[in-house]
């Protein structure tokens, strides 16, 4: 296997009612792996356990967590999985990159001999790169310990390249689209669920719409949009087949569920509001059927502008109003407009997610009392 210098820090600190009285910082040997399916790992959104080798996932936001003692940590990967956001302890996030030459990628040495806790988030989509986790490397004498900073607050976040944090840490909107500038940890759905210190799932694809895709024909992209694609636990390109995992929705239970749906559906001015209309009403009720408890919440924004957004905004009104269902909700962002920078390819910039999470999360916190 590679070993990959990518991050490091160093005296990252231990909570002090949790501290070992040794302190030594000596780095030691990180030559005790510890599986992907240690009972100690707790997973964050949808991943594949099909392989006993490794554990999958493909959605942006899937996160593994745990808190293991020791002064060092390393993470096995699929090489070419991509790139990862890392929280140790209350030190500063990080970004870790898994290239195609890296399976091994060392993300702390020299801490407090003491117990630590990580949470190592997948920053992008990798429905390309099919990335896998391989499991940890801790010291020789240390252990993994089961994570006790797990929220009981659940949100799941349906969307497109908004919520994926496409283009979200460029500088320009003249900029194509990279998986180095992609980014859902600075996302308004991943800002919404930290700050109320909720779990996230996330299922987002760039591109999708909810009866057509972008640049699609005006009469739908049957069969690529996220209703057909919403039940799979990895996302792939490719037609809905019988013999592809299922997601199991008891694995997880969201008290609230976001959908941001309706850009792509309407991109290039090519839409049909009937359609649009339709496909979301049915997508809803799947949603109810699906989450007989949970608050459901049609977003719209923050890349629309004009006849588009007005027009999406009225569908999502009549969905709502028209659904009979008490429990389903409307939230508009407010259209960006270039005060906040831009991301590539014209998508929100890191500010402008922010300000996303900062109108949605007041709402959240009304409706669901939190």
């Amino acid at each position: 296997m590679t070993l990959s210098l990518i991050a490091m820090t160093s005296f990252a600190g231990c909570d002090e009612e949790r501290a070992n009285t040794n302190t030594n910082t000596t780095a030691t040997p990180l030559n005790q792996h510890i599986s992907a399916y240690d009972n100690n790992i707790e997973y964050m959104g949808r991943v594949s356990k099909s392989d006993p080798k490794q554990v999958q996932f493909t959605y942006p936001g899937v996160s593994i967590i745990t808190s293991f003692t020791g002064t060092s940590l390393a993470m096995e990967v699929k090489p070419g999985s991509g790139y990862f956001m890392v929280e140790l302890d209350n030190q500063t996030p990080f970004k870790v990159l898994a290239s195609e030459k890296d399976s091994v990628i060392i993300l702390s040495e020299s801490l407090e001999n003491c117990t630590h806790n990580v949470r190592i988030m997948y920053a992008q989509e990798g429905y390309w790169q099919r990335p896998a986790f391989r499991g940890l490397l801790i010291d020789k004498e240390a252990k993994t310990i089961k994570p006790g900073n797990i929220p009981s607050r659940r949100m799941e976040f349906i969307g497109n390249s908004i919520t994926c944090g496409y283009g979200v840490e460029a500088t320009s909107p003249n900029v194509g689209f990279t998986y180095d500038t992609e980014n859902h940890y600075y996302t308004y759905a991943a800002i919404t669920a930290r700050e109320l210190n909720a779990q996230e799932l996330v299922v987002a694809r760039s591109g999708i719409g909810i009866y057509k895709n972008y640049g699609g024909p005006i009469e739908g992209s049957a069969g690529f949009t996220m209703p057909d694609k919403y039940e799979l636990t990895l996302f792939t390109d490719q037609a809905v087949t019988e013999d592809m995992e299922k997601w199991d929705h008891s694995l997880y239970r969201p008290d609230i569920v976001c959908l941001n749906l309706g850009t792509n559906d309407t991109s290039l001015d090519t839409y049909d509001t009937a359609l649009l209309k339709e496909a979301y009403a049915k997508f809803v009720k799947h949603l109810r059927q699906t989450y007989p408890n949970a608050k459901i919440v049609l977003l719209c924004g923050s890349m629309m502008g004009g006849k588009a957004l007005e027009d999406c905004k009225k569908v999502l009104d009549e969905v709502a109003s028209e659904s009979d269902d008490e429990q389903v909700y409307r939230f508009n962002f407010t259209p960006h407009n270039g005060s906040l920078g831009y991301g590539a390819d014209w998508h929100p910039s890191i500010r402008q997610q922010r300000k996303m999470a900062d109108e949605l999360i007041p709402f959240v916190k009304e409706i669901m009392g939190w």
